[in-house]
């Protein structure tokens, strides 16, 4: 296994590595109006090492859906989220995505064999039977990023300087795969607006936030906050040096996973971000975002899983009619 040092001087080559040791990234893409979202994600090191892959489920495909109409996305390695080195390293890519539904069966396949060596722990115990029948999340929309700039803070030191790498001049991304044809699903959990509050209470107990807003490039720009606290309308959050933050729209995200993966915790919220004097941010709070999380006893996070099933499975077959392919099985 090759280490993974504190500070990574070889860009873009360090990446793949980066992207193979590490459980979750949060990966940040643009609305139609430019409002950043950024969700977590597990990354996974491209097929020709030279881009950075994560997955939206095919029941579910907003996240890739937004990087086809705008291919402006980033993806953070936020420290603390990379097992191996004691103090490893938070770094911020930017790029272009490109994103890959045209065979459908292949991103299942190469996901279902990935995941579960990247992610033992979450399937022990499964039996296959029950594998076979959850198609409706292994099947997968894939997003390649292809890295521009590259922002790291070695050793996950937020208040010192990071170091900045770019692409060559000239650096582009193939081209994503057609777009869907018909009429959009729609969202695949939406539910009435709910008071933020109780979310925001959540997200407290989540660690320090990953505070996105768009740069002066127009690009997402995602990272993880050094310090963060409660405020009557949102959070006074402090960004990592060496990152100018300006007013506009803004997105808070919180997250947290048990280390065997069997559950997840996420809160993501999304309001106006204003500068203060003292190097802070103000991020006033307008709505949550409605959120998968699998918390509780093994019972209760299987029963959840078994629901959000439930309700996605016939989605299978539509996403895939769109893309004018059959529905994906899992081979196994």
């Amino acid at each position: 296994m090759t280490a993974l040092t504190p500070t990574l001087v070889d860009w873009p080559g360090d990446l793949a590595e980066l992207a193979r040791r590490s459980l979750v990234a949060e990966y940040a893409s643009l609305t139609r109006d430019g409002r950043p979202i950024t969700w977590p994600v597990t990354p996974y090191r491209g097929e020709d090492t030279g881009t950075v892959d994560v997955t939206t489920g095919l029941t579910y495909p907003a996240k890739a859906e937004r990087a086809r109409r705008d291919p402006r996305v980033a993806v953070l390695f936020s420290a603390g989220s990379t097992p191996g080195p004691a103090d490893p390293p938070m770094v911020l890519v930017q790029g272009l995505a490109t994103v890959r539904d045209a065979d459908l069966q292949a991103n299942l396949d190469r996901y279902v064999h990935d995941s579960l060596i990247k992610l033992p722990g979450a399937y022990q115990g499964s039996p296959r039977w029950a594998l076979r029948r959850s198609a409706w999340y292994f099947a997968r929309v894939y997003v390649q990023l292809t890295p521009l700039r590259i922002t790291s803070w070695p050793g996950g030191r937020l208040d010192e300087q990071p170091e900045v790498w770019t692409a060559p001049e000239g650096t582009t991304a193939p081209p994503s795969d057609p777009a869907p044809t018909g009429p959009a699903l729609g969202t695949a959990w939406a539910k009435p607006a709910r008071d933020w509050r109780p979310f925001a209470e959540r997200a407290g107990r989540l660690g320090a936030p990953v505070l996105t807003v768009a740069g002066a490039d127009g690009w997402p720009l995602p990272v993880r906050c050094q310090e963060s606290e409660r405020t009557a309308d949102g959070f006074l959050v402090r960004p990592p040096a060496g990152i100018a933050i300006g007013s506009g729209p803004a997105c808070l995200t919180a997250h947290s996973h048990e280390e065997s993966f069997t559950g997840q915790e996420n809160v993501v919220l999304v309001g106006t971000a204003e500068p203060t004097d003292d190097g802070r941010v103000h991020v006033r709070i307008d709505r949550a975002l409605t959120d998968w999380s699998i918390t509780g006893s093994r019972l209760a996070k299987t029963a959840g899983f078994l629901a959000k099933g439930r309700d996605l499975r016939k989605r299978v077959a539509a996403e895939s009619a769109r893309r004018g392919q059959p529905a994906p099985r899992v081979r196994l």
